[in-house]
């Protein structure tokens, strides 16, 4: 089973900087692929980045540029580094594990509140 309890969230102004972190417990790690997605109030849960195994990387084109995701498979924690924030990128940030079997794993979410 695995279990993903993420940090880091909180409030900052915009042109500011956040970095979130995943903790995850559970075997698999090294080879899941591990995401971040965000979720605004009344709006879809969304991909913001996502590295394999293998560390290639993928960012939604809103974050390309300012967020860089990165991985430590010792640590089997993946860290979300936020710069240049922006109001719009207010939400609550979730974790997510996706295993070599195609199943899902989902942190509990940390809020990301940027002020203008």
């Amino acid at each position: 089973q695995v279990q993903l309890v993420e940090s880091g969230g909180g409030l900052v102004q915009a042109g500011g900087s956040l970095r979130l972190s995943c903790q995850a417990s559970g075997s698999g790690f090294s080879v899941a692929t591990m995401g971040w997605y965000h979720q605004a109030p009344g709006k879809q849960r969304e991909l913001v980045a996502r590295i394999t195994g293998g560390g290639s990387t993928h960012y939604a084109d809103s974050v390309k540029g300012r967020f860089t995701i990165s991985r430590d498979n010792v640590k089997n924690t993946v860290s979300l580094q936020m710069n240049s924030l922006k109001p719009e990128d207010t939400a609550v940030y979730y974790c997510n594990f996706h295993s070599i079997w195609g199943r899902d794993y989902w942190g509990q979410g940390t809020q990301v509140t940027v002020s203008a």
